[in-house]
């Protein structure tokens, strides 16, 4: 495929060592992908990074793996490239993420796909929940996506079955990015039952994995790939997810970068929301539709809409006009004099209010007393 020396060397150091490799990625940053792969194959490097490599630094499939992503029409994304999303990964130099384990960002990147990574990072939010999401929970997850690829915000998911597939469904349907981060080889689709998904978003967005082609996924692979599905995302969003989960595990990867965290309320009966009760009683941000969601991720200035509010015929009155509304009696009729007593005004100050009821629709004068109109016309 090519004979770029620096791109098989990166190709090289993406599968000798299960990633993140803290010692290769030093390595790297002192003396250059390339030399460092000369050194890792020759065993020629410190006792960790020998042990840590032992098992497959005799492994040259670089070559193999560039061509096939090449058949495919992927690419491989290095620190390197004009599209590595440096400002999307800064937030792996933070403390809290360095003492976690993985805590690292990826040392290159495999992907498929027209989008651009960095520009597809640039305005984005992750959409994570359960596998065995609720139907409220696919309503909901489906409305934020929609909305959010509408609003020209990258919907970033994990392609699982669940809560992630309705999330990239919905981005797709809407004709909006989305990219899914797997958690094995590009060309290993997983699940299964989602390859048609994931060939659409490879076709319209954007596939996306640290590991080499052929690396079959495994639990530790999706824990390890939950912290660039937060760290892609400038919010996360949990709309359902136990207490214990993998999208619990992204909301701290998220909130461990730095990244806002947000979740959808659910009924307090339900499984699947306590993990976003837990969330929100956490400090996480509480969301409910997709311009909450643009609000936080989105461009200076850009704010939510106001929420629609039921509108009633008092809405329009001073305070003063709604003490003589109340003052008026269910049945019958008073006298202003009578009004001020039950309101509290000076009898004077009921005058104007009442006359404003009045040009209202809600109250009626009768031989010199006052009552209340029920039904306003």
């Amino acid at each position: 495929m090519t004979d770029d020396v620096t791109t098989l060397a990166w190709a090289y150091l993406s599968r000798v060592a299960e990633p993140p490799c803290d010692e290769i990625a030093t390595l790297v940053g002192e003396v250059g992908p390339v030399e460092a792969s000369q050194r890792v194959a020759a065993g020629e490097v410190s006792d960790a990074l020998r042990e840590r490599t032992a098992a497959r630094r005799d492994i040259h499939a670089a070559e193999a793996d560039l061509n096939l992503l090449e058949r495919r029409g992927g690419r491989l994304i290095t620190p390197d490239s004009d599209e590595w999303p440096t400002l999307a990964f800064t937030g792996f130099g933070g403390a809290a993420v360095r003492e976690r384990p993985q805590g690292r960002p990826p040392l290159a990147l495999w992907a498929i796909g027209p989008a651009r990574l960095d520009e597809v990072a640039e305005r984005s939010a992750a959409i994570v929940g359960t596998r065995a999401c609720s139907s409220y929970g696919e309503h909901v997850a489906a409305e934020l996506a929609n909305g959010l690829a509408e609003r020209e915000v990258t919907v970033v998911s994990g392609g699982a079955y669940g809560i992630d597939g309705v999330a990239h469904r919905a981005a797709l349907a809407a004709d909006g990015p989305t990219v899914a981060v797997l958690a094995g080889g590009i060309d290993v689709l997983y699940p299964a039952g989602h390859s048609s998904l994931l060939h659409r978003i490879s076709n319209a967005g954007l596939l996306l994995t640290e590991y080499p082609p052929g690396v079959r996924p495994a639990r530790h692979r999706f824990l390890t790939r939950n912290r660039l599905v937060a760290a892609l995302g400038a919010a996360t969003v949990v709309v359902e997810a136990g207490v214990r989960s993998g999208a619990a595990n992204t909301a701290a990867w998220a909130r461990a970068l730095g990244r806002v965290v947000c979740a959808v309320p659910g009924p307090v009966t339900s499984a699947s929301s306590m993990g976003c009760h837990v969330l929100l009683r956490g400090g996480a941000e509480l969301v409910t539709r997709a311009d909450e969601v643009v609000e936080l991720v989105g461009r200076a200035g850009e704010f939510a809409d106001e929420e629609p509010r039921p509108t009633g015929p008092l809405d329009g009155l001073s305070d003063a006009e709604k003490q003589v509304y109340e003052a008026l009696p269910a049945r019958g009729v008073r006298s202003a004099d009578e009004i001020a007593v039950a309101s509290g005004l000076a009898p004077t100050a009921v005058l104007g209010p009442l006359a404003m009821l009045e040009i209202a629709g809600l109250a009626r004068r009768d031989d010199g007393c006052w009552r209340l109109v029920r039904t306003p016309p």
